[in-house]
């Protein structure tokens, strides 16, 4: 999908790849990927240290020595000792980072009510820093939920143009969850994402279209070649 000019696919769960019109290229938590990737990251973000975000296996496939510049949370950066980057640069919930051709907001993204029943605790407790990110890219305003549940600080977020939001339940928003944060964001476009892989299927992304009604909803094929 192409949105004023800034591609966007869908590499399968939560597993994003940005690129704009200068060759700016962005991958968020990569995972699952089968090669290395031919477009290296300028910027590489990861939302959280659960092994289907922070996965430095599939890090490596995206990441450039030279080039790339890894934008994540204080635990992840830990977990990323050895990457071969540029530069790593730890966020919390709130923060910005100026990267010149790319401005990266991280935002909180926690459950409110999804809990594991081994722990009785919040499968993404508020307290962790765990982390969603608003991109700025080719002047294209891009929200990527990360793991969360439809939280309160979402309507704080501004001119998105558009919302990548989990729709598969258990670990993150369900479908009705999802229809709620449109809502609060009021994106000019939405995507479903966080289905297919561990849980939830195709059939929530359609459903989560079928209950949209404030803005386009585009579901995108996953790009298996990655």
């Amino acid at each position: 999908m192409e949105y004023k000019g800034v591609r966007i696919e869908w590499l399968g769960h939560d597993t994003f790849k940005l690129r704009d019109g200068s060759g700016t290229t962005i991958y968020i938590d990569p995972y699952r990927l089968k090669r290395d990737a031919k477009d290296k990251a300028d910027v590489l973000l990861i939302s959280h240290e659960h092994f289907d975000h922070l996965s430095v296996d599939d890090a490596r496939k995206v990441a450039s020595a030279d080039k790339t510049i890894v934008v994540t949370t204080r635990s992840c950066a830990d977990g990323l000792k050895g990457l071969k980057v540029k530069e790593v640069k730890v966020v919390k919930p709130w923060e910005r980072v100026d990267l010149q051709r790319v401005l990266v907001e991280a935002v909180p993204a926690y459950n409110t009510n999804k809990i594991n029943p081994d722990t009785r605790k919040p499968f993404h407790p508020k307290d962790a820093g765990m982390v969603g990110f608003v991109v700025t890219i080719g002047g294209v305003r891009i929200y990527h939920a990360g793991d969360t549940d439809a939280i309160e600080e979402l309507r704080r977020l501004s001119n998105i143009d558009v919302a990548l939001l989990p729709v598969s339940g258990t670990y993150v928003m369900t479908v009705e969850e999802a229809v709620e944060a449109v809502r609060m964001v009021r994106p000019n476009v939405a995507i479903p994402m966080h289905y297919g892989t561990i849980v939830g299927s195709a059939k929530d992304a359609e459903r989560f279209k079928s209950m949209v009604k404030e803005c386009e909803v585009h579901i995108l094929k996953p790009i298996d070649d990655y």
